[in-house]
């Protein structure tokens, strides 16, 4: 007997006895109100970064709610004779505490370090350039004093590197003078191949991932507080949530924000069963999993027609273009502008194609991430202060990406590095 028909067993079986989780679950969009807690947080608070993440507090720059950041002012002028020391400079250069170092986008002459970069051009002969101290010094310590678009980081005007250290980046760049040559195709990242995955993410043999499923199962057919559960009204669930999570996130009007499959989860339990399963918690991932694998090879279809649905839309796709952090980053900076390129020995991929795999079993971290957590990644990865999970621009994010990967096909959970 194959695995999903070993669960689908089970949970035929479970919902039999009527125990479980959640209550009546109409489509999304159906005109009756589903029962919802509507006063509580859906997510643990106050809210607190996970234990296992930096604990460093960036309130000093923008994040998605919040404009703190540094308001653009020129740089500093240069008085005299560039003052640096290159061997510093190049130390500097290098240096992956700094926000990831330079090499994380540009390649740097001989003594690059592994696996560099391509989101920036290669600057291993911009010594030859015939720039001045003073341009270089500008577009290092802010990249906007020359290029208003600039996906670089401030590193000057963000306070990542002093004047002194500036200079001395200057004068290692300035020794630059003769191109780059790699041994290894591997190391070139003009001719390093593009990652293919091709492992099975439904193979639970490959995908530790899809042990969820059945522990969603289990959640789905537990008894809760009120002594009933998802079985007590769904007999028949691989039928009845066909398509449900295909049309989630969607905007729910009692709370005039949009919500995912998730912020659902953990409204609707408080309010028919007395169960808390907040955001994060392993049974709202596991139940997640659970739903929208039972909607897998449906295509993803979101509202895009209701005023309040269009409105979140734009809300959700201005926000992709807001740099926060200290390192002033947007999300249309690597997914768009710096998509299909190399930041290290990470490829940046597109928009397209991030949404329908979620939740999403990260083998770096051991760990299933959902939609909302890798939002929060992202924030601290570019050091910016991550918002709570239920947070309403996360809601405004999801949806906007719902809508670019709109009829891509179910398929979680999925499988990352």
């Amino acid at each position: 007997m194959k695995f999903s028909t070993v669960w689908f067993a089970r949970l035929s079986w479970f919902a039999l006895l009527g125990a479980g989780v959640l209550a009546a679950l109409p489509p999304a969009g159906a005109a009756a109100p589903v029962p919802m807690d509507l006063t509580q947080s859906a997510a643990a608070t106050p809210w607190l970064r996970y234990s296992n993440w930096t604990r460093a507090d960036w309130k000093d720059y923008n994040t998605l709610v919040q404009t703190a950041s540094p308001a653009y002012a020129p740089p500093p002028t240069l008085t005299g004779p560039l003052a640096g020391d290159p061997a510093n400079g190049e130390k500097l250069s290098f240096d992956r505490n700094r926000g990831g170092s330079c090499v994380a986008c540009h390649i740097m002459g001989k003594t690059t370090p592994a696996l560099p970069g391509s989101v920036g051009p290669d600057l291993s002969t911009i010594g030859l350039w015939g720039r001045s101290d003073q341009w270089l010094f500008n577009y290092v310590y802010d990249p906007r004093s020359v290029n208003p678009q600039s996906m670089m980081p401030p590193w000057g005007a963000h306070q990542l590197f002093s004047v002194q250290e500036i200079q001395d980046i200057v004068a290692f760049l300035k020794t630059l003078k003769e191109p780059s040559t790699f041994k290894d195709a591997l190391e070139n990242p003009a001719t390093r191949p593009v990652p293919v995955d091709t492992r099975d993410n439904l193979d639970p043999f490959t995908n530790d991932g899809m042990a969820a499923v059945e522990r969603g199962a289990l959640v789905f057919s537990r008894a809760g507080v009120s002594r009933k559960s998802c079985g007590h009204c769904h007999f028949t669930p691989k039928k009845d949530f066909k398509n449900w999570a295909a049309g989630m996130p969607r905007y729910e009007a009692r709370l005039n924000k949009v919500i995912g499959v998730e912020e659902f989860i953990a409204r609707h339990a408080r309010s028919t069963t007395g169960d808390t399963l907040l955001m994060q918690s392993a049974d709202n991932i596991d139940l997640s999993i659970f739903l929208r694998y039972l909607a897998n090879g449906t295509p993803i279809k979101v509202d895009t027609q209701s005023k309040d649905s269009v409105a979140a839309i734009q809300r959700g796709n201005a926000l992709m273009t807001r740099k926060i952090g200290q390192l002033n980053f947007a999300c249309m900076d690597c997914h768009s502008l710096g998509a299909n390129k190399w930041i290290r020995g990470q490829y940046l991929t597109e928009t397209q194609g991030q949404f329908a795999h979620f939740p999403t079993w990260r083998t770096s971290r051991g760990e299933i991430w959902d939609i909302r957590k890798r939002f929060q990644w992202c924030n601290v990865a570019i050091r910016a202060n991550e918002l709570p999970p239920d947070a309403p621009e996360y809601g405004d994010l999801e949806i906007a990406l719902a809508v670019i990967n709109q009829g891509q096909k179910m398929n979680a959970p999925g499988i990352r590095h």
